[in-house]
């Protein structure tokens, strides 16, 4: 009865196994509902039909035409037998339906609680299955259960074949497993992936988390069995994985980053060149020495790597060796014939970059075997500069023992004490100073150790050079002490220091800056209040005159500020320029500082050499704040400085609109006149300035305002072509036919500089074509005589008269001959012109330019000129030119 009930239950087990591996949910649904252990696996992985199949297709078979016989199918019977009892391997219904691809079959398995890392016989997981034999989708769904992605198998794998449901990852031919005893272990799913070439399998698996560094037992890894088995594809993704982004190693490269000496073996059997280069020109052999890898780098030399291999940067492997420190590397790498004084670009050698990384011992060997130790760099730098920019005392003192100089120089001069004190390392600084490195070396700019140490501000370091006798008073090429460089840095404890220490607080540089100065400059209260309470003196004057208030203000550090008027700073101090405090404070916006000097005293009267008032910079600079806190404490808005010019005028010109609109609602009168008699609205006209010119006609003022030569703001903006302004102007009853002193109307200026448009304008507004200057010319002669010919083209449509005269007697043709404009004389020509009009001296258009010299206006002349009218001389032509206007008003720059 009991091997009854055993047999029932080995049958439910295999019919269980059967529907799992065939995918019969309804069938697996119901033996897990009658009870069956979801976890139970099979002792002998197939079905008694299966094994017979498998050996009768594997025995020699007779003839088709006849039965087998008895005796065999007896001995084929008992085979089986002990097969079954024999050869178990534990797969469960998990491993079945994974190797199948039987995704809900995994799932419904899943859910019901099946162990998801459940092992064979030989140690795979149904990840390892599924891996191997490329059931993408279950993959993913054992992996997003919690499937271990990096599970190692037990015992060495067998092929795949459609009666074995067990996976197998077969190693490279000429690299067999160790099959003594048939528990080689290793294979990660990604291994089985690889080796079977399923490519979407290895990138999800890389993807969510695989290791391809994971090696065999024998030291196989995922790249080194897709390479043995020829996938390119496989290989190139295992290779680039991860590199996005990033400069892409070739795979020799990847082998020997990963001392992975299998990979590198097979790679190099299938190309024999040790030495290809990766993008950025480095051999397998420089990857090696970087990540230590004595194996490889064994491998690769004896392969025939160049051990002197020197890329476009000049870096060798013993270079890289030196840095890393690995003294075996080293050794191994000299032993080969590595270059001891070979240089990089730059001109390290492996000397330097030992030095530089502290590595004593590689020192050592380096020099032991004739490493120059005097070697510099581009910019001039030893290997003792290199350790002492390290921090590196023992590889100094190393140095110092095989005779480096103690003060060698780099190209600016630097020592390594220097160095020492840039990078604030105080013991190193102390190594130096007490092997007798001298504390008063002075760089290229003048920059002794202590300079270095109080910009830094490296206490410690200033201590040690200190107590070796480095020098208070020192000074750069451009005279600073390092009181003055401490003081600009706002390093008070320096400060400090150096003046009980006995550096002066009235020292001066070049420009006769002295530290408060620096301080005042750059915004350190601190050191400012101790220098002042140290006799520091507060009104000091620089080169140009600047007292420190004037650089403090300048900056707008007004607690500075305040700071030095209460140490008695005088507030109207003036440069070389004239400029106040109160100027500097103006022209840079601080209205804060301002409002500080004003409450002070400080004088808004004061000019400047140039004759600009504080009011004036704040309005040229556009700085309304400050500009409306100067007029409510009293600054006279009308001021005249430089040329007569008001703050509005330098507004205008600077066309600063608000501080404009401030200074007209402040009383600053629109009808000012510079020295030249220029308003500010002739500014804003001259210079299109449309909305400030709008305010200052809002304000009051005149349109028709005259210079001193009787130019308006009309004739300004006509002469430079400003539609709008000139539409603006003659909105508010400018004058369009009104002359300046010469008689020049806007027109004219028109004519002169060929703006059509502004003529058409004008016209229309009722200027007049025949308006003339007090020597006669009109628009027309202007025209002709600038040779503007779509000008005299208007004017003639306009009825303009070809035949007035000037006071010298010159018609509009006289005027083109004399000029030499050929295509204008043929116009006025067949616009009536008369040819044989003479001027007061009887002298005709065709005489002029017989005398001038123009050929092709002769040539048109003489064929409408009578010759009995042309008067023969040989007197020289006095030439006619219409007025002009030549007021210059000068804003400039300057204050």
């Amino acid at each position: 009865m009991a091997d009854q009930d055993n047999s029932v239950t080995a049958d439910a087990v295999s019919s269980f196994l059967r529907a799992a591996r065939s995918g019969n949910m309804d069938k697996a649904i119901d033996h897990i509902k009658n009870g069956i252990d979801i976890n139970t696996a099979n002792q002998c992985g197939v079905s008694l039909m299966e094994v017979r199949w498998r050996l009768w297709q594997s025995s020699p078979r007779p003839p088709a035409c006849h039965p087998p016989p008895v005796l065999f199918l007896l001995l084929l019977t008992i085979i089986i037998i002990i097969f079954i009892i024999i050869i178990p391997n534990g797969l469960n219904g998990l491993h079945l339906a994974s190797k199948e691809g039987h995704v809900k079959m995994v799932l419904e398995l899943l859910h019901g609680g099946i162990d998801v890392e459940t092992q064979t016989k030989k140690g795979n997981t149904a990840l390892h299955i599924a891996a191997l034999a490329g059931q993408e989708q279950v993959v993913a769904e054992l992996v997003n259960y919690g499937a271990n992605i990096n599970a190692q198998s037990q015992v060495r794998p067998q092929p795949v074949s459609e009666e074995t449901p067990t996976p197998l990852a077969e190693p490279p031919a000429e690299e067999p497993l160790a099959t003594t005893d048939n528990h080689t272990k290793g294979f990660t799913p990604l291994y089985m992936a690889a080796q079977e070439n399923h490519l979407e399998v290895v990138k999800f698996l890389l993807e969510n988390g695989a290791n391809q560094s994971l090696p065999t037992e024998d030291g196989f890894t995922p790249l080194a069995v897709a390479l043995q088995q020829g996938h390119e594809n496989v290989v190139a993704l295992l290779i680039n994985y991860g590199t996005k982004g990033k400069v892409r190693l070739p795979a020799l490269h990847i082998a020997a980053r990963n001392d992975d000496t299998r990979t590198a073996a097979v790679l190099l059997q299938n190309d024999p060149n040790a030495d290809v280069l990766s993008k950025t020109g480095f051999t397998p052999l420089h990857i090696a020495a970087h990540y230590e890898n004595l194996n490889v780098a064994q491998l690769l030399l004896n392969r025939g790597a160049n051990v002197n291999f020197t890329p476009k940067n000049g870096i060798t492997p013993l270079h890289i060796a030196s840095r890393r420190g690995n003294v075996i590397m080293v050794r191994l790498l000299l032993d080969r014939g590595a270059q001891i004084d070979a240089k990089t670009k730059d001109e390290l050698t492996p000397l330097h970059c030992a030095a530089r990384n502290g590595h004593v011992r590689i020192i050592e060997i380096l020099l032991d075997q004739g490493a120059p130790i005097q070697a510099k760099t581009k910019n001039g730098l030893s290997p003792i500069h290199m350790s002492a920019q390290g921090d590196h005392m023992d590889c100094v003192r190393q140095l110092l023992q095989y005779n480096a100089e103690i003060d060698d120089i780099t190209l600016d001069h630097l020592t390594p004490l220097h160095v020492a004190a840039h990078c604030g390392h105080h013991r190193m600084a102390k190594v130096l100073l007490d092997k007798g490195a001298k504390p008063n070396s002075r760089a290229l700019n003048g920059f002794t150790p202590l300079h270095i140490a109080c910009k830094k501000n490296h206490m410690r370091v200033m201590d040690h050079l200190l107590k070796h006798s480095a020098s208070l008073e020192a000074v750069t090429e451009s005279g600073l002490t390092p009181l003055h460089v401490a003081s600009f840095m706002g390093h008070r404890k320096i400060v400090t220091h150096l003046v009980q220490k006995g550096a002066s607080p009235s020292a001066s540089n070049v420009k006769v800056e002295t530290p408060l100065h620096m301080a005042c400059r750059a915004g350190h209260y601190e050191v400012a209040e101790f220098l002042l309470t140290n006799a520091a003196p507060v009104d000091a004057k620089a080169k140009d005159d600047q007292t420190p208030l004037h650089c403090a203000c300048r900056m707008g550090h007004k607690e500075l500020v305040t700071l030095l008027l209460e140490h008695k700073a005088n507030p109207n101090s003036t440069t070389t320029a004239g400029h106040t405090p109160l100027h500097i404070a103006a022209r840079e916006g601080h209205a804060q500082t301002t409002r500080i000097l004003l409450d002070m005293e400080a004088q808004q009267t004061k000019m400047t050499k140039k004759g600009f008032t504080p009011l004036h910079v704040a309005s040229k600079y556009g700085k309304v704040d400050v500009a409306e806190l100067l007029l409510e404490r009293g600054a006279n808005p009308n001021a005249s400085g430089k040329n007569g010019l008001t703050s509005l005028h330098v507004a205008v010109h600077h066309n600063n609109l608000d501080v404009v609109n401030l200074l007209v609602s402040k009383g600053g009168s629109p009808h000012s006149a510079a020295r030249n008699g220029y308003t500010p609205l002739h500014i804003a006209s001259k210079q299109n300035q449309v909305e400030v010119a709008n305010s200052l006609l809002q304000y009051g003022a005149s349109a028709n305002a005259e210079s001193l030569q009787g130019v308006t703001p009309l004739h300004l903006a006509a002469q430079e072509g400003r539609p709008d302004m000139v539409a603006l102007l003659i909105s508010k009853q400018a004058n369009v036919n009104l002359g300046n002193k010469s008689g020049l109307t806007p027109l004219h200026l028109v004519a002169q500089e060929g703006h059509v448009g502004i003529a058409d304008i004008l016209v229309k507004q009722g200027a007049s074509v025949y308006a003339a200057t007090r020597m006669g010319y009109t628009p027309l002669h202007v025209a002709c005589h600038y040779g503007n010919v779509k000008m005299v083209k208007f004017l003639l449509q306009q009825q303009a008269n070809v035949n007035s005269k000037t006071k010298v007697g010159y018609t509009a043709l006289h005027q083109a001959a004399q000029q030499g404009h050929t295509d204008i004389v043929t116009l006025l020509l067949k616009h009536g012109a008369p040819p044989n009009e003479v001027t007061t001296n009887g002298t005709s258009a065709l005489s002029i330019a017989k005398r001038l010299g123009y050929i092709s206006v002769i040539d048109v002349l003489k064929l409408v000129t009578e010759e009995t009218v042309s008067i023969t001389t040989t007197e020289k032509h006095r030439m006619s030119f219409p007025e002009t206007v030549d007021e210059i008003l000068d804003v400039s720059e300057d204050e």
